[in-house]
């Protein structure tokens, strides 16, 4: 029986919020949501380290990230995150935010994730506390078929990121693109989702115009293990016993 509750079901969307990472996960699967007429995406909500300004493990720039938002026509929030949080600052800072935005009556909360089980099961647990629910819109979809999709699609995207325990310096500051995928290890996910790399998405079907930067230096990074701090309690991926072992090798975008 049609009636006017199902209706108003099928006629209106639920509103959301896209996790917005500025790599190439989040934009194939921001191009995905967007052409879902179950969902209207509200607002980007991205997460930036308080301390340098840059976007949460891939360094860049917040001007970068806010030019993005532009061309995507997308609200931006940001999370500001303090340098290494533990886990109950890092969630204390998430629920005042979702908190904030399901007054504006948002209901769902997007993700680029793929196929890591245990953070998916994290974001559920902590989205149901709020009366969230989580959107996977690319969840275990091959990893193989997603990237070709994205360069298919005509998506451009820089690696900004690696870390060195997978790739070395060369890889940074490279275009994915057929040469990079022929190049990688066997041992790396081409699409990075174990952590081996992360990118920078500067243009595509879904922006209104490509965003502009040049290539700065790059630099090395090595994370020191909290002090007093049992490492597995902080909001980064250091559950790893051999976490803080190993560096990142980073190339700064500047915008132009």
């Amino acid at each position: 029986m049609f009636t006017l509750e199902n209706y108003k079901h099928v006629l209106i969307p639920k509103k959301a919020i896209f996790n917005w990472s500025s790599g190439k996960d989040s934009a194939l699967a921001l191009y995905k949501i967007l052409r879902n007429p179950d969902y209207k995406i509200e607002c980007l909500l991205t997460s930036v380290n308080q301390q340098y300004q840059r976007i949460s493990m891939h360094g860049v720039r917040v001007e970068l990230l806010e030019t993005q938002a532009k061309s995507l026509d997308l609200p931006l929030k940001i999370m500001q995150i303090p340098e290494m949080p533990t886990m109950e600052v890092y969630e204390n800072v998430m629920t005042e935010t979702l908190s904030e935005l399901k007054k504006q009556d948002i209901t769902h909360s997007v993700f680029g994730d793929i196929f890591l089980e245990d953070l998916r099961k994290y974001r559920e647990d902590q989205l149901t506390k709020i009366g969230f629910q989580g959107v996977f819109p690319i969840w275990k979809i091959p990893t193989h078929d997603l990237i070709q999709e994205f360069i298919s699609l005509g998506f451009k995207t820089i690696v900004v990121c690696v870390n060195e325990r997978y790739l070395d310096k060369s890889f940074v500051g490279r275009i994915i693109d057929q040469d990079f995928i022929k190049d990688l290890p066997e041992n790396v996910d081409v699409c990075g989702e174990n952590g081996e790399f992360h990118t920078f998405t500067f243009d595509g079907p879904i922006f209104s115009e490509p965003i502009n930067f040049e290539i700065g230096e790059t630099i090395y990074r090595k994370y020191e293990k909290p002090k007093n701090q049992d490492s597995s309690n902080t909001a980064c991926d250091t559950n790893a016993t051999d976490a803080f072992d190993y560096g990142f090798w980073y190339t700064d975008l500047i915008p132009k």
